[in-house]
């Protein structure tokens, strides 16, 4: 590694962009704030909730962006990828208050979820009504918010106009996201199926709601706008930054499903297990119910979805997981994502310093344990 790939160097550079994004996301609701209390005063808790859950995290998919934007020339100090940051960030705010709202989640980041927020503000308040209709009522709303400011945020991009390859894989980005999560209430919703097709469904659930929009279409788009690429021009760039980061994406989620049934309370933000309570149909429970026998296929069943299981169900299934041999095929689909992406990697036509830095995200991504 040269100077000039130091990881100090790329350090300096995320930080000072990051610094931008923030300043930038600030202002934005500053000014939306402003819109918002010549409405009313009472709308103010809608722009409160979102500051909160935009407030910090990962930006994975902002720092992919920029990534995606410096390898297609594009230069570190441009507004136009930190517009297209807040942007994604937004959109991920919105896609996370959903989901808490169709999973039932208490808790996001280790704090309450946009849903029981409002819900515990309506018993503060002593407003009539359901508590729990009024929370996910004003959640809805609020990822609607978060929806329509994505898209402002955007918009404002001079270099993203309707013919532009960046907001076709903006829209498309979108359009996935939502068909995905669809994909994935179906999973929990069917009674009965065949191991086999439950598990092609939770591989198209990762790819579609989570690889895509995570780590894809990010990097993608950050290409488009450093190429200043209009829609449909041959852009090799940008088709190899695809090969690299769609099974990026797809270790990503796969290790993130992992730490949502074995990961530390104190890590993660959530209660140990909780995907299990939430009932989600991963690839993980999928190897599960394939290569478990026919009684621990019963309690794994009778057990995803239940509300009420408690720490010993939890650690009970953890050990099924790991007894069945799904946690180990699980484990061998990561390494073999990894394989593919860190393979692309390495031919991308990009500087040393911008491979460099997708490489460190990419080790954090697929080994992360938080």
């Amino acid at each position: 590694m040269t100077a000039h790939t130091s990881l100090s160097t790329i350090e300096q550079e995320q930080r000072a962009y990051l610094e931008a994004l923030e300043a930038e996301m600030q202002l934005f609701f500053d000014e939306q704030g402003e819109l918002m209390a010549e409405v009313s005063a009472e709308t103010l808790p809608i722009l409160d909730a979102i500051k909160k859950l935009s407030t910090g995290g990962k930006r994975l998919r902002a720092l992919l962006a920029y990534w995606g934007f410096r390898g297609a020339g594009g230069q570190a100090d441009d507004p136009t990828i930190v517009k297209a940051g807040l942007a994604i960030e937004l959109f991920q705010s919105a896609a996370l208050i959903h989901d808490d709202i169709i999973d039932a989640s208490d808790t996001r980041r280790g704090a309450p979820s946009v849903h029981r927020q409002f819900e515990a503000m309506h018993r503060q308040q002593g407003f009539k009504t359901s508590p729990e209709a009024y929370g996910v009522s004003g959640a809805i709303l609020t990822g609607d918010m978060c929806l329509s400011w994505s898209e402002m945020a955007f918009s404002s991009i001079p270099q993203a106009g309707a013919h532009s390859e960046a907001r076709h894989i903006f829209n498309m980005m979108r359009t996935e996201v939502m068909a995905g999560q669809y994909l994935d209430i179906v999973g929990e919703a069917v009674q009965v199926e065949s191991p086999q097709v439950a598990l092609e469904r939770a591989l198209n659930v990762i790819r579609y709601k989570a690889a895509k929009y995570t780590c894809e279409q990010p990097l993608a788009l950050g290409g488009a706008l450093g190429l200043g690429a209009a829609h449909g021009e041959p852009s090799p760039l940008i088709d190899h930054y695809r090969t690299f980061a769609l099974p990026l994406g797809e270790g990503f989620q796969m290790r993130d499903d992992e730490l949502g049934v074995f990961g530390e309370p104190e890590v993660t933000g959530k209660p140990a297990g909780d995907d299990l309570r939430e009932g989600k149909r991963t690839v993980l429970t999928a190897y599960t119910a394939m290569l478990a026998n026919s009684a621990d296929h019963d309690f794994l069943e009778s057990s995803l979805g239940n509300q009420q299981l408690t720490l010993t169900d939890i650690a009970r299934l953890q050990e099924l997981i790991r007894v069945s041999g799904a946690l180990d095929a699980v484990e061998q689909l990561i390494e073999e994502k990894s394989q593919q992406a860190l393979g692309a990697l390495a031919t991308l036509q990009v500087s040393e310093h911008v491979r460099t830095a997708l490489e460190v995200i990419a080790a954090k991504a697929l080994k992360r344990s938080a």
